[in-house]
């Protein structure tokens, strides 16, 4: 049986992730929508591939779904801000270590430069 074509989607392409919002038919030709992550994976061979996450979402569901959501997006917000701090997801991300740098032994007898770690407090 064919899967019926979507009635409305968008869109959402994030770096190596794409989300598809779908609006779906039943066969009662009551809608749903369908949230999909698709993200690229690259094979050492230089081939790709995509693992694919489907979510559903029916109407009973759409009131507590958006409440939650919008929870959960708010406190990630409030707790961390919405400046990404994930290298990975920073497109203009510079390292400032140098692996090549070495600390000098001047630099391991200045006192205070190292912080004294106590285990039993962690």
């Amino acid at each position: 049986m064919m899967e019926k074509e979507e009635i409305f989607s968008k869109v959402l392409r994030a770096g190596r992730r794409t989300y598809f919002f779908d609006v779906r038919a039943t066969k009662a030709d009551d809608y749903y929508l369908t949230i999909t992550e698709s993200k690229k994976f690259t094979n050492d061979d230089g081939s790709f591939h995509y693992k694919k996450h489907k979510i559903y979402i029916y109407k009973e569901d759409f009131s507590e779904f958006k409440a939650i959501l919008s929870e959960m997006t708010d406190y990630i917000i409030n707790e961390k801000g919405d400046e990404v701090i994930s290298e990975r997801h920073q497109k203009d991300f510079k390292k400032d270590y140098d692996p090549t740098s070495r600390v000098t032994e001047d630099e391991l007898k200045t006192p205070g430069s190292f912080t004294d770690i106590n285990f039993d407090d962690i």
